[in-house]
């Protein structure tokens, strides 16, 4: 019985950093509407702070998901990404997530 309720605990705990990644998102399109640089920035915090939080909720280590993230900007690079050919930005980012 009580291994039922921490499943059905941690279930729920997913569905609402679901709903939290889902609102985050929300605010971040509103937050650009209205052109509110610190809401963006407050928006953005908190959506990658839940996805951060519901991936460890979901089993995966935060340093694996810098790993994964790292990962994934090496083959967008790779790719010649347009982001990356015209502004640099993946390799910037890169760059931040090592020297963290």
């Amino acid at each position: 019985m009580e291994r039922d309720m921490d499943v059905a605990n941690r279930v729920r705990m997913i569905e609402w950093l679901k709903t939290e990644v889902v609102d985050q998102t929300s605010r971040l399109f509103k937050a650009m509407w209205d052109g509110s640089t610190s809401r963006v920035i407050d928006s953005l915090a908190g959506l990658i702070a839940s996805s951060y939080i519901l991936g460890r909720r979901l089993g995966i280590p935060y340093r694996d998901l810098d790993s994964a993230i790292a990962d994934k900007l090496a083959k967008l690079k790779q790719e010649g990404h347009q982001l990356e050919d015209q502004y640099r930005d993946l390799t910037d980012l890169s760059e931040h997530i090592r020297k963290r």
